[in-house]
């Protein structure tokens, strides 16, 4: 699977204030990633529920891949 956009990442989470307040951050930090940053990937899986698979596939692999 492709790298979940932030877009979708914020919108699962809630929306850019939601989001930010269940991981502790600003809105304003939120909307500078470009992609979900490695520090926060397990928090914004819990918090989403996207998989950090998907978040980011350059740094985590699926059980089972190859």
């Amino acid at each position: 699977m492709t790298t979940q956009s932030i877009k979708d990442v914020v919108a699962r989470g809630g929306g850019p204030s939601a989001l930010a307040k269940k991981l502790g951050i600003t809105s304003q930090a939120i909307s500078q990633w470009r992609r979900a940053p490695a520090e926060r990937v397990a928090q914004i899986e819990a918090a989403t529920g996207i998989p950090r698979e998907d978040l980011r596939p350059d740094l985590f692999r699926r059980e089972g891949a190859a």
